[in-house]
């Protein structure tokens, strides 16, 4: 797979690839992640690449021709002409969809990503209709540019390649994971079959040794070899962990009756406790 990124400060991503699993994905030619300098492509002795915004308003915009150039250099088809299920075009900015796991998949699944990187109050409007195939946004605040939001796509992406992670089911059972060998249709009265697949939800809480930590213990049933005792108390901790956190996702999520049941006996408890929950 290989990333391309234009950017105005390339330096910037000099060594944010250099450890772990990006590293590693690297060198073994797994992906190819290259940054490209903006300012090579303008055509003026100061290397402008913004301009004052028309209509007036504060701070300046990135202008059109530097992109539409840089992003030509890199022999990628025309808008109009691009295989959707090869290469992409992202022009990186608040106004994007959100980027989320199941955006990562999708992107995991091309051969090539090009992502332009915002700055200043924006990039001229033309590139978004001329070249770009998507808008992404990394989350519901604004950032000084697109460099750290292009770091965080390409890291979200690349564990998903097969061979990146140590283990090929490890980006399967986490967080926001979707695991359709777990999940039981929304009628099923069991909880999922495997003790990890998330569903959709946030992932379950993890310990490891030593057992018993500044007087906090690990739950017994985890040191148990109950594996169906284990399974309902992860599908448990993951519900309510999510319901706390994130309860939006579990408006879109496939749930039994039993992990119904279970909700209702989290918002309980939380009651019971003083926490408000949805």
């Amino acid at each position: 797979m290989h990333f391309d990124i234009i950017t105005i400060f390339p330096d910037f991503f000099t060594s944010t690839f250099e450890y772990g699993i990006l590293s590693r994905a690297r060198a073994t030619g797994l992906v190819n992640i290259a940054a490209h300098d903006l300012r090579s492509f303008t055509h003026d002795r100061h290397r402008t690449v913004d301009d004052r915004p028309f209509g007036g308003g504060e701070g300046m915009v990135l202008k059109p021709q530097p992109i539409f150039d840089a992003v030509a250099s890199l022999g990628i088809a025309a808008k109009s002409e691009r295989d959707p299920k090869r290469e992409t075009v992202i022009l990186l900015s608040a106004q994007g969809r959100p980027f989320t796991q199941s955006l990562a998949h999708e992107l995991s699944t091309l051969d090539r990503v090009v992502m332009v990187c915002g700055r200043y109050e924006g990039v001229d409007e033309r590139i978004n209709q001329l070249l770009c195939d998507r808008e992404i946004s990394i989350g519901d605040y604004v950032l000084s540019g697109g460099e750290l939001a292009a770091a965080v796509i390409v890291d979200a992406v690349v564990r998903l390649l097969p061979g990146a992670l140590g283990h090929p089911d490890s980006a399967r059972f986490e967080s926001f994971g979707a695991d359709d060998t777990a999940l039981e249709p929304n009628t099923a009265d069991t909880p999922p079959r495997t003790t990890h697949g998330a569903g959709g939800i946030l992932d379950y809480p993890h310990y490891t040794r030593p057992a018993d930590f500044q007087g906090i213990g690990v739950p017994e049933v985890l040191q148990g070899g109950n594996h169906d005792a284990i399974r309902l108390w992860r599908r448990r901790m993951a519900l309510r962990k999510t319901l706390i956190n994130r309860p939006d996702l579990l408006e879109n999520t496939s749930l039994s009756r039993q992990d119904l049941r279970t909700l209702d006996e989290i918002r309980w408890e939380l009651e019971q406790e003083g926490n408000r929950t949805p």
